[in-house]
């Protein structure tokens, strides 16, 4: 009989596409990640990022007017922040519209635009799960 150490990946799952980063891809917080899962959270990451990459996607380009409109519950800081953090990653580009007062129109990237099947797998698990919740506690709701 054999068992499987905790945290021990078998070696036949250790090829693969989802296959673990060796250890020393493994960085800590506040460096720059190298596993490609790290990389995407690092990307992604915080409450609000990709609710204002869903923005993005829907609309190709948006001024932050547009975005705040869009999504009221983000505080004016948090919503900079984000915007920043997805210029800084390379997702959206900021670009100055010329005339007064100044105007800024954020625009997703080619390299934006390829996050859209992540957030589309976080779109379809998420409706799988509100729609498990309400049949659980609705048994007779079939959506």
């Amino acid at each position: 009989m054999t068992h499987q150490t905790v945290g021990h990946v078998p070696a036949s799952d250790q090829d693969g596409p989802l296959a673990d980063c060796p250890d020393s891809a493994l960085v800590p917080p506040g460096r720059e990640p190298r596993c490609p899962v790290d990389i995407t959270l690092a990307t992604l990451g915080g409450r609000w990022t990709p609710l204002v990459l869903r923005e993005f996607l829907r609309r190709g380009q948006a001024t932050y007017s547009e975005l705040s409109a869009a999504l009221p519950a983000l505080s004016h800081k948090v919503l900079s922040d984000r915007l920043a953090q997805l210029t800084g990653a390379g997702v959206i580009e900021r670009h100055r519209i010329p005339g007064w007062p100044p105007r800024v129109r954020y625009v997703l990237t080619s390299q934006g635009r390829a996050l859209e099947p992540v957030v589309r797998s976080m779109w379809e698990w998420g409706m799988a799960q509100r729609n498990a919740r309400r049949r659980a506690h609705d048994p007779s709701d079939t959506t």
